[in-house]
């Protein structure tokens, strides 16, 4: 019970962390620290430009990072680098590490407890330890994107690190369940049940995909913003419709809609089951299709980028938790 637990807390640590994560990168406030571990050569982060100590900077880092967008290196100073001091988004910044100090403790934990686990001990230890090494490798990754002054397909791996966590979690979560809490005393026919879960595995591929793509999506919204002075936020939705990677993103999106609803179809008329997550699917794939548009056509909010992102890790979790829900039913060879 205990492991189940700190699943729990990992898996909601981690949802939490993938939308402050998503603040972050639609704020502009990915560089708000612009050094790691510490913050402006500060354990604690400034509030003002005057509690910098300038010797503690790395200026040759600085340098490097203005190399890598097309800036001249001799033009950065001290000066240059004080006047890039913003508080609001070194706080941002900060609050998006300090968000993710739970999850690296329960992860720790939940690796350490999980030889106490007393079902599935093997898988529950394996996808723990697994899960741990993610949490370090993603801590690491957060690092180089610092470093490497927010370079893409580091972004976009670090984002991917996340959604493969959310599924560890969700697992350890499944697997760790209090005994009759499941649905296996339902019976579905293994033939049925196999179209079902083949769906399913196919809607998740699509999502899975939709997300890498959606984060490579912003990818190119970050470097439009720094391009993009003098346009309002709803003049960057005709400039993104242009991309390649939009208009694949928009495309894809019905792929989703549509294996959603075979599902949805598939469970309320050829079975007995009595899941909410067919019907939870549905609805957050509608209500992410409806923020999608008011994106492309109306504005590109903050908020609603923010919300986008948090939910597809939300229905990201779901739907691998239907998949083991659904793998769990017992078969009795008859129809539903």
């Amino acid at each position: 019970m205990f492991v189940n637990r700190l699943a729990w807390t990992t898996l909601i640590s981690l949802i939490i962390l993938v939308v402050v994560g998503a603040t972050v990168r639609v704020t502009g406030s990915g560089l708000g620290c612009p050094d790691w571990p510490t913050c402006w050569g500060c354990l604690i982060p400034p509030t003002s430009v005057d509690q910098i100590d300038v010797d503690k900077l790395d200026l040759e880092k600085f340098k490097r990072h203005a190399i890598k967008k097309g800036i001249d290196p001799d033009t950065i100073t001290r000066e240059t680098v004080l006047d890039s001091f913003d508080p609001v988004h070194t706080w941002i910044e900060f609050g998006n590490r300090l968000t993710s100090l739970p999850l690296g403790i329960s992860s720790l934990l939940l690796a350490l407890f999980s030889f106490t686990a007393q079902r599935h001990r093997v898988w529950i230890i394996l996808l723990s330890w697994l899960g741990l090494i993610d949490v370090i490798g993603n801590a690491i990754m957060g690092a180089l994107v610092v470093r490497s002054g927010l370079q893409p397909g580091i972004i976009t791996l670090h984002m991917g690190l996340a959604f493969l966590l959310i599924c560890m979690m969700v697992s350890v979560v499944f697997l760790s369940r209090p005994i009759g809490d499941s649905a296996n005393g339902t019976k579905v026919a293994p033939k049925l049940k196999k179209q079902l879960l083949f769906l399913s595995f196919i809607f998740f591929a699509f999502l899975f995909c939709e997300g890498l793509m959606g984060s490579q999506l912003r990818e190119q919204t970050d470097e439009f913003a720094k391009v993009a002075d003098g346009l309002d936020r709803d003049q960057w939705a005709d400039k993104l419709g242009e991309t390649l990677i939009y208009k694949v993103h928009r495309s894809f999106s019905w792929s989703l809609l549509i294996t959603a609803g075979l599902i949805f179809y598939w469970v309320n008329n050829k079975t007995s089951l009595q899941l909410r997550e067919p019907k939870l699917i549905v609805a957050m794939v509608v209500a992410m299709m409806l923020m999608g548009i008011i994106l492309a056509h109306i504005s590109v909010y903050q908020v609603i980028q923010v919300l986008h992102v948090g939910m597809t890790a939300v229905l990201l979790a779901v739907t691998w938790h239907w998949i083991m829900r659904l793998y769990s039913l017992h078969q009795d060879g008859k129809d539903c």
